[in-house]
């Protein structure tokens, strides 16, 4: 009986050596979840710096495009402040069969401003 409990003990002190000793696979989960996490966060940081690198690109893009937007914002203001009335006289004649010059010289617009008052009247009814 002696001996059972010398030997039960033993073997207890001998795996409790063993499980100081053994790996702690808790600890090598953590450290994993903890690289992975820290790979993940640099990750995020690279990726927001490529964002703010190609937003201000488009912010100088945009400050070194106005001369083409500037050039179809010109003929736009070509409309823009031509009168309604003058734009019901231009699809009036128009309906009434009259060539674009004609249209032109007697509501005194250009003949690019009349055909862009019937292009935007097209497009408005289509």
């Amino acid at each position: 009986m002696e001996t059972l409990i010398v030997l039960l003990f033993s073997l207890a002190i001998v795996l409790l050596i063993i499980s100081f000793f053994g790996k702690d696979k808790v600890a090598k989960l953590e450290e994993d979840l903890e690289q992975m996490t820290l790979t993940y966060m640099q990750d995020i940081y690279q990726l927001k710096k490529k964002v703010k690198v190609l937003e201000e690109e488009f912010v100088i893009q945009d400050a070194t495009v106005p001369s083409v937007k500037d050039q179809s914002s010109v003929t736009s203001n070509d409309i823009e402040p031509i009168h309604k009335i003058l734009k019901s006289q231009v699809l009036s004649l128009y309906s009434q069969g009259l060539t674009l010059d004609q249209i032109a010289r007697q509501s005194s617009l250009t003949k690019e401003q009349t055909i862009s008052v019937i292009e935007q009247q097209r497009l408005r009814g289509e």
